[in-house]
């Protein structure tokens, strides 16, 4: 199984973006507080598998836990995961399960990670034009979305399949 991890910065700093009301002017509040969570997922564009885990870090003990996690949802298959080079994945300390072989992708690349592609869609569609008022009311949301996603194939599929991964395979 082939799949792409990342990790994603949500927190009570909103970002307020156009949209469309009829009939009068909407009201969007505004919000400025340091507090956030992160959401760590794994994704396979070619089935539209994806594995998600809410955590309030990242460093290598966050990203060995996401791993293991991984790893046992997935007893059955060796999974060859790309990552970029962040330092909690070149870590020494990092424990990676025995059915997981983590490969770097180039760095300053972004744009080859199709788990990109999921982290605009979430906060497009489910945390744009919002506040919130606490952290776990973030991490409720962010939660609802992730399931969301993890249980529609077709729209991972749709949103990572990047036709460079589709022709490797």
């Amino acid at each position: 199984m082939i799949m792409f991890a990342d990790e994603a910065r949500f927190g009570r700093i909103n970002s307020i973006h156009k949209c469309w009301v009829r009939g009068e002017r909407p009201v969007v509040y505004s919000q400025i507080v340091r507090e956030y969570t992160y959401a760590y997922s794994a994704i396979c564009p070619l089935d539209g598998t994806m594995d998600s885990l809410i955590i309030n870090g990242v460093n290598s003990q966050c990203m060995s836990i996401f791993l293991d996690e991984v790893g046992n949802r997935h007893t059955d298959k060796t999974i060859i995961m790309f990552a970029d080079q962040a330092s909690w994945h070149t870590s020494d300390i990092l424990k990676i399960p025995q059915n997981v072989r983590l490969l770097p992708l180039p760095s300053y690349s972004p744009q080859l990670n199709p788990v990109e592609n999921i982290w605009h869609e979430l906060r497009e569609k489910w945390f744009y034009n919002h506040t919130f008022d606490s952290l776990d009311e973030v991490e409720d949301r962010l939660m609802v979305a992730l399931s969301a996603f993890e249980n529609d194939l077709l729209s991972v599929m749709k949103t990572t399949a990047f036709h460079w991964i589709k022709s490797i395979i």
